[in-house]
């Protein structure tokens, strides 16, 4: 089978790049041909064999000549649109599997699948993993600028994102992003994906208030290393990893100063980070070095205040044997059971967020059946998650719409 993954960016950046390249490499291990199409960058480290790629857009560093003719290319980008045109005829896929996409690429790429369709005769599908709800918001987080939860768009009226400047604070660029969602819910272009993967069933509550998408989304949870891990002496320390921004719940970790947090990652908070006497800030970790970080850890705590999907940091703080404080919002409460790999608490309480950590680091028999408990948690492996791909896939070329998925 010929699979074309689409996504913006083509190197490691984020969540949506560690599924498409762990899932593209494995796929390619079992006998699939697989390519891959987004912008061009220095550090890409998966391509096509047509050797065509976007025009990078930067939406920070520009020139300002280019930056003016952004608000276009971000609602519609013809030169994707050919480009992926060429790189459809190249390789001729069965599959084209989309990820994040919206503003670089522009939903020109679907497009392009259907024009490739009529001219070559030859039926290709359109898969779409949703990593966050942009097809239902134009900012694509459930969130307003200054960080409250809003479901304001998902009916369809991204007004609201103009009125509440939801895009970097800016109502130019909120226009932008307002127009963008309402030019391909008119055009109703969301149609022709056969199907959405959703990693987790909050999401699939969310995208299916939207008619076009409704009835074509599925829930399949990520995937998770396969390696299996020993238990691991624990130190004195609570650990946040990810980045440093204001919807991750940074303000909770500043304001409760009687938890020693030791925080791995970067980002826009991390001045404030370095100011806080109670946490020691070890800055972006990977590989060995994280995980040792995090099996050490009497327990990590994620206090997201917007609506996860699906945080691999999650499951890979359960895997090595380290429970997890989560706020209960989006996805992260079908990932952690409540009392035997962690607790949850009220999203965007620090109070509470402290009660539930105490629960773990003053009480060292709990922290010990939990770090039992998580060790013997069961996330999807790669081959497993890549069998539930494939069978997918193959109901959707066989055409068959019910039950294509039995999670």
């Amino acid at each position: 089978m010929k699979i074309l993954m689409v996504n913006k960016f083509l190197y490691p950046n984020g969540g949506s790049e560690t599924y498409i390249f762990k899932l593209g490499k494995y796929l390619q291990s079992v006998g699939h041909e697989v390519e891959y199409f987004g912008m061009a960058h220095e550090g890409n480290c998966v391509g096509n064999s047509a050797g065509l790629y976007t025009s990078d857009m930067d939406f920070h560093t520009g020139n300002k000549l280019t930056q003016l003719t952004y608000p276009l290319k971000t609602i519609y980008s013809a030169e994707a649109k050919k480009k992926i045109g060429i790189v459809l005829n190249d390789f001729q896929p069965d599959v084209v599997h989309l990820n994040n996409f919206n503003y670089q690429l522009t939903p020109s790429v679907v497009d392009a699948v259907k024009r490739y369709e009529k001219k070559s005769g030859k039926s290709v599908k359109l898969l779409y993993t949703a990593h966050d709800y942009q097809l239902v918001c134009p900012n694509h987080r459930l969130q307003t600028q200054d960080g409250r939860v809003c479901e304001q768009c998902l009916d369809g009226h991204y007004i609201h994102c103009l009125k509440n400047g939801c895009i970097h604070g800016s109502k130019a660029k909120s226009a932008i992003g307002m127009a963008e969602g309402a030019l391909y819910r008119l055009r109703k272009t969301y149609r022709a994906i056969d199907c959405i993967v959703c990693p987790s069933a909050f999401m699939k509550t969310k995208l299916d208030v939207n008619p076009d998408l409704r009835g074509k989304t599925v829930v399949l949870h990520n995937f998770i290393d396969e390696t299996k891990h020993e238990k691991t002496e624990k130190k004195d320390y609570v650990l946040y990893f990810g980045r440093y921004d204001k919807e991750k719940g940074i303000q909770n970790l500043l304001e409760a100063t009687e938890i020693p947090f030791v925080c791995a990652g970067k980002g826009d908070l991390e001045d404030e980070i370095d100011r806080a006497p109670h946490i020691k800030n070890v800055g972006f970790q990977s590989g060995e070095d994280l995980q040792k970080l995090i099996s050490e850890a009497l327990c990590s705590v994620y206090p997201s205040t917007w609506y996860e999907n699906c945080p691999f940091s999650v499951m890979e703080s359960i895997m090595y044997g380290t429970p997890v404080v989560g706020a209960d919002i989006g996805g992260i409460p079908e990932l952690i059971d409540e009392g035997k790999t962690g607790f949850l608490f009220e999203s965007g309480n620090t109070a509470s967020m402290v009660e539930a950590i105490q629960k773990i680091t003053h009480h060292p028999a709990t922290a010990q059946a939990m770090q039992t408990h998580c060790l013997d948690k069961k996330f999807d492996s790669i081959s497993e998650y890549t069998a539930k791909y494939l069978r997918l896939i193959e109901d959707l070329l066989c055409q068959k719409r019910k039950n294509i998925l039995t999670n």
